[in-house]
């Protein structure tokens, strides 16, 4: 999708490396605990991408419509209307979603200085809680007592899945998996 000369890569795929560690599963209400409110997000245009005021108030409105987690990279010598704007959202944690934006835009771009990235998106209020969910993830999560005993996420690519009853393990896996052909590393990461 693009707006505004910004292209939208949603659940990223290809050789991006995942900085999220998966650790032990954690249970359905630890994770409630430390989740943010689904959708609400909040953007931070980093000065260090040197844009003039008004092409960052246009960035950060634009990309207060993305999903949480993502970033935005720009290439600096094209400009923030270039095809080699990219934004990555809808990741389990900003720096994977920094990782995709930066590879999007390094593919786009036709030549000069490095990609840098020019903005994040997180959940609105955000704070490091040492876990975390995409916005899309984290609005299935909601129902989670009702509808899943274990969560499958992809760090990678942002997919998840959710699976009850017998067997809810690989049937999250094989459900993670399912929604983006990328996901090759989809793990438990709650568990009832």
């Amino acid at each position: 999708m693009k707006l505004f000369g910004l292209v939208i890569v949603g659940l990223a795929a290809g050789s991006l490396l995942g900085s999220m560690a998966v650790a032990e599963p954690m249970t359905g209400k630890q994770a409630k605990a430390v989740l943010f409110a689904p959708g609400k997000a909040e953007v931070e245009i980093l000065a260090e991408a040197g844009l003039p005021e008004d092409q960052a108030a246009a960035l950060a409105m634009v990309a207060g419509d993305q999903a949480y987690y993502g970033a935005i990279a720009i290439a600096p010598d094209e400009g923030l209307m270039s095809e080699a704007t990219v934004a990555a959202a809808n990741f389990h944690d900003v720096e994977t979603a920094k990782t995709a934006a930066l590879a999007g835009c390094e593919a786009k771009k036709k030549a000069g200085a490095p990609c840098v990235i020019a903005g994040l998106i997180r959940p609105e209020g955000w704070k490091d809680t040492g876990f975390s969910l995409s916005s899309d993830a984290t609005e299935a999560f909601k129902d989670y007592d009702k509808k899943a005993g274990v969560m499958a996420i992809s760090p990678l690519t942002g997919a998840f899945g959710l699976a009850k009853g017998e067997g809810a393990g690989p049937l999250a896996i094989e459900a993670c998996a399912a929604k983006n052909k990328a996901a090759t590393d989809c793990a438990v990461v709650v568990e009832k």
